[in-house]
């Protein structure tokens, strides 16, 4: 798409999410999540089942199971789309099926599309049975069947796995730019401190302190179990259509300005360079040259954070401190609630709730729509959100990147 056919031309009118981020719902099948939040956020615009003609199957990665490909949300709500497709790379499948969505509203393949993902990472499989929450990945299998997605006891920390290859990025960092464990911190804890505005978020009510940080257990060094992202059972959905019909749906519109992608396939990957940042730059330079935005613009942003380096990495590749200067920038307390640029005001998968990069978009809508509660941010006209995902030589590597501007107001 070029750059004019993007802005204010869409928007998610719908958005849902089950309420089990912190009870977990021990049992519901991931994909009766998902059918739960396509329900909610069909129920949230104002919209019927009929009016839904396009479908999107958010799943993680190539390695997950075939029973993960079903298309049975649509079927378990009656949808008739025209269109049902599944989308992928992981910690990116929101934003590719914004994308997606875009296309098809494009060229006429629908009017209005619904992009739903659903994990149960936290309880696994009912299928399961035996199994120890301990014992299962977030694919509900028995971990010994998945253990190169990483997921573990607090989340994606299994070895080999998403946070082995985290730790890896980690320890470069400390090596080239002197990052210390309290600037990985200072990122846990700011999560932390938003989850506390955010009844929804896992660690509500659970706050915690540097010292708490620095005693937490080591899951793979220089990465922490505070580091690492959390289970939930969880349902995302969040619905888009072009910005003429969203003026007249129950909803305020939340219009997409702007979405680019990047690889790290743009650099070979035993690339030093490419162990100390992401895709991120080219990914927002596509994005907001599109919004036609630049940094000072953004209100607020819901970003990918798996881990805590992933942060640091994104405040250096988005551009608001040089590549070096991230952990010096999060320490100055920049990203945490009073902070120059609020980030994961919904306390991030560090402390709020997982289930890729939906629950960043979500949050997102909320802000924009005015509706967040004690953590909105005042006077939020533009989001930034992004996703981190793909494989590169094996999951979990993030090799690919999305970035997303939003807005609540045509520009």
């Amino acid at each position: 798409m070029a750059p004019n056919n993007v802005r204010d031309r869409y928007a998610i009118v719908g958005v849902g999410m089950t309420p089990t981020a912190r009870t977990h719902a021990p049992g519901v099948f991931n994909m009766t999540l998902e059918a739960w939040a396509a329900r909610l956020a069909i129920e949230d615009a104002g919209l019927r089942r009929e009016d839904i003609d396009g479908a999107v199957h958010g799943w993680p990665a190539s390695p997950h199971p075939v029973a993960l490909w079903k298309d049975s949300y649509s079927r378990e709500l009656g949808l008739k789309p025209g269109f049902y497709m599944n989308i992928q790379r992981g910690g990116q499948v929101a934003h590719n099926g914004i994308l997606l969505a875009m296309r098809a509203l494009a060229t006429g393949q629908a009017t209005c599309v619904i992009m739903a993902c659903g994990v149960s990472g936290a309880s696994g499989w009912p299928g399961a049975p035996g199994q120890q929450a301990a014992e299962r990945s977030i694919t509900g299998l028995p971990r010994r069947f998945t253990q190169d997605l990483g997921a573990g006891r607090t989340g994606l920390d299994a070895v080999p796995g998403e946070v082995a290859s985290q730790a890896f990025y980690a320890a470069r960092h400390m090596h080239e730019y002197g990052t210390t464990h309290e600037h990985l911190g200072a990122v846990a804890l700011a999560a932390r401190a938003w989850a506390q505005k955010n009844p929804g978020a896992r660690y509500y009510g659970q706050p915690a302190t540097m010292e708490d940080y620095l005693h937490s257990p080591w899951t793979v060094y220089p990465l922490r179990d505070m580091d690492c992202s959390v289970f939930s059972d969880l349902g995302c959905a969040l619905i888009v259509t072009t910005a003429d019909r969203s003026r007249n749906l129950r909803r305020k519109p939340v219009y997409i300005k702007g979405i680019g992608i990047g690889d790290q396939s743009h650099d070979q990957w035993w690339n030093k360079a490419s162990f100390t940042q992401t895709a991120g730059a080219h990914a927002r330079r596509q994005a907001f040259e599109q919004a036609g935005v630049d940094l000072s613009d953004i209100d607020l942003t819901e970003l990918y954070d798996s881990s805590t380096i992933e942060v640091i990495l994104y405040m250096e590749d988005y551009g608001w401190c040089k590549k070096g200067d991230g952990g010096p920038f999060v320490a100055s307390g920049a990203i945490a609630p009073g902070g120059s640029i609020p980030v994961n005001t919904h306390g991030g998968f560090l402390a709020g709730m997982f289930d890729f990069d939906l629950p960043a978009v979500i949050e997102a809508v909320y802000q924009l729509r005015g509706e967040a509660g004690e953590r909105q941010v005042k006077q939020a006209e533009i989001a930034l959100t992004n996703g981190n995902g793909g494989e590169m030589l094996g999951p979990g590597m993030s090799s690919s990147h999305a970035a997303m501007v939003l807005g609540n107001v045509v520009s």
